[in-house]
């Protein structure tokens, strides 16, 4: 997949340079073009690409939370452990 993420990133850079190039272009024209040919199509595709991985990653969270859950330990949910027994004190 990256692969074709820096060809494309390649590609606008080098429309880019011909907006910059060209007697009619500026160089805020090749600013433009990067990013609305180039940085905004790549975002976007990276971004639903990486759906499943993200996805996955959350699944893995959530099976894990569930087992620390079910384990049985007295501190599996994360709080401090208290005594068992309450302290008793001597009347005065």
């Amino acid at each position: 997949m990256y692969i074709v993420v820096i060809a494309w990133l390649y590609v606008a850079v080098m429309m880019a340079v011909a907006e910059a190039g060209h007697p009619n272009g500026t160089l805020l024209g090749a600013v433009f073009t990067f990013l609305l040919y180039g940085v905004g199509p790549v975002a976007l595709l990276i971004y639903l690409m990486g759906r499943p991985a993200r996805r996955a990653a959350r699944a893995r969270r959530e099976a894990a939370a569930g087992a620390a859950a079910v384990s049985g330990q007295p501190d599996a949910g994360g709080e401090a452990p208290a005594d068992a027994v309450a302290p008793v004190r001597k009347e005065p």
